[in-house]
């Protein structure tokens, strides 16, 4: 559909941002603030609940599937709202679009390492490895 001369001006700027890109990245980073607050009160709470803070009573906790789940819901929204966080940085203040595209891959890239070693280790409290 298209936006011209024809659209009213409510048609013109639905969805769409300064960029052309709409909202969906403002909400994203919105949803990931929200989850990462909940996500962090469960946090506090758990390890507050936890009799102490041994390596061993934390695998306990960690190998059942309320402390599993959660946690690896934590780790996805943490990595995730960070990565879009040092997008928006490298948008705001990284000249050319060749450097920008790199950076964007680059940080891609690392999250998504980093998010796959902490699932990874994750995975192996929870599954007993």
């Amino acid at each position: 559909m298209s936006r011209g001369k024809s659209a009213t001006p409510l048609a013109k700027v639905r969805g769409l941002g300064s960029a052309g890109e709409g909202g969906d990245h403002w909400l994203h980073e919105r949803f990931t603030s929200v989850a990462l607050v909940l996500l962090s009160v469960w946090l506090i709470a758990s390890l507050a609940m936890l009799p102490d803070l041994t390596q061993s009573t934390m695998r306990e906790w960690l190998a059942g599937p309320l402390g599993a789940v959660p946690m690896a819901l934590f780790v996805v929204t943490a990595f995730s709202h960070g990565i879009n966080g040092l997008k928006v940085v490298v948008d705001d203040y990284v000249d050319g679009e060749g450097n920008r595209i790199g950076w964007h891959f680059f940080l891609n890239m690392v999250g998504i390492a980093g998010a796959s070693l902490a699932l990874f280790a994750l995975a192996k409290i929870a599954f007993g490895a």
